[in-house]
């Protein structure tokens, strides 16, 4: 009974997926008003169940470690993003929104996540290192990525979407298999700083048990291992029950209404990345700033390079093209993403004014968001 205590979100998601179904044709059929509130709250409740999928995803990375830790944390937060877009592609039918989908998710993570992190942690904390060599990794493969998938299209013939895009599964896919490599294997070390002062509580907590009690901690890791596994299923499942009936009612509930075109995009970018959000803040307030770059870069990254092949794949089977080459605005906010994420991370310490220029760009992504431009 103790375990169920902290999954209410969870418990909240199965109540929330009977009355949504159930009592769909009442909700749905008694105006705008009724839909968009009950929208809203599924939204809500989409973003804790997400919360607790990425906890108990992050308790199975340090059970099992690398190089299948990382992947689970990955692979998690990936599949909660693509289950929730593809179910929006279905319904809303907008042939642009996977690209503004990975565009508003990029620009969440490197402007929006790294830049309020480093606002506040340089504030608090002053100049806060990390490890160059994984900031540097990080953007020369996000601007690959985006580079190869999201620009070079623009500019293709459209007798020859088929082949390239082929041709985008194959590259992302071994991209992400030398990424992976490069994060679990010998050169681990990119993705990590050593903060000899700052041991981790849990860790501290962990050792005093291993000390005090022997064994018993191994003895306990098999049922809390397999109950990870369990909720974390059942957590993906209902974020898919949850964004079918989110995605009805946000069709309803915005037919006619002078709503930017990214509206849509934006909701699902930030459904996925609010877990990172708010463990990025805990991680910069607590001066732990390579937490920070991982959880931003790395999510940027994987968004773009597992997230772009699924959307080619589902492409590919339907024989229609997907619109996946960005708009010159598009690409102009991104270019000077990039740019400015190249100059300000290079040097292992950020601060203030750097978290600002990440932030005025985020604002500037809002502001272009709001005007529908």
């Amino acid at each position: 009974m103790q375990k169920l205590i902290p999954e209410w979100p969870l418990l909240t998601s199965i109540i929330a997926v009977v009355a949504g179904y159930s009592l769909e044709h009442l909700w749905l059929g008694n105006g705008q008003l009724l839909a968009g509130l009950v929208t809203v709250a599924l939204v809500l409740i989409i973003i804790g169940a997400a919360m607790r999928v990425a906890n108990h995803a992050e308790v199975l990375a340090e059970k099992v470690g690398d190089p299948y830790g990382t992947m689970i944390l990955t692979l998690s937060a990936v599949l909660v993003e693509v289950m929730i877009l593809i179910i929006m592609m279905n319904n809303e039918h907008s042939p642009t929104l996977g690209r503004d989908t990975i565009y508003s998710a990029v620009m969440l993570d490197m402007n929006g996540i790294i830049g309020l992190a480093a606002l506040l942690g340089g504030f608090k904390h002053g100049e806060q290192v990390y490890n160059d060599d994984s900031s540097k990794s990080y953007v020369v493969m996000i601007l690959t990525a985006m580079g190869v998938t999201m620009v070079l299209p623009r500019m293709l013939p459209e007798t020859n979407w088929v082949e390239f895009s082929i041709f985008n599964i194959a590259a992302m896919v071994v991209l992400y298999g030398v990424f992976l490599r490069m994060q679990t294997g010998p050169h681990s070390y990119f993705f990590a700083y050593n903060y000899p002062d700052k041991r981790k509580p849990k860790q501290k907590k962990l050792d005093q048990q291993s000390g005090a009690a022997g064994a018993e901690p191994h003895h306990q890791a098999p049922a809390n291992l397999w109950w990870s596994i369990i909720v974390l299923i059942v957590g993906v499942v209902l974020t898919g029950l949850l964004a079918e009936v989110m995605s009805t009612g946000m069709s309803v509930s915005t037919k006619g209404l002078p709503l930017p075109p990214l509206f849509v995009a934006v909701v699902v970018a930030l459904i996925s990345a609010s877990p990172e959000i708010l463990t990025a803040l805990r991680a910069a307030l607590a001066n732990r700033m390579q937490s920070v770059i991982n959880i931003a870069l790395g999510a940027s990254l994987s968004t773009v390079v597992l997230t772009v092949p699924v959307i080619e794949l589902i492409s590919l089977i339907q024989g229609e093209r997907i619109v996946m080459a960005l708009d010159p605005l598009q690409m102009t906010m991104v270019g000077l993403t990039l740019i400015v994420a190249a100059i300000n991370l290079n040097d292992g310490e950020t601060n203030a004014i750097e978290g600002m220029t990440h932030f005025v760009l985020f604002a500037t992504f809002v502001m272009l968001a709001v005007m529908g431009v």
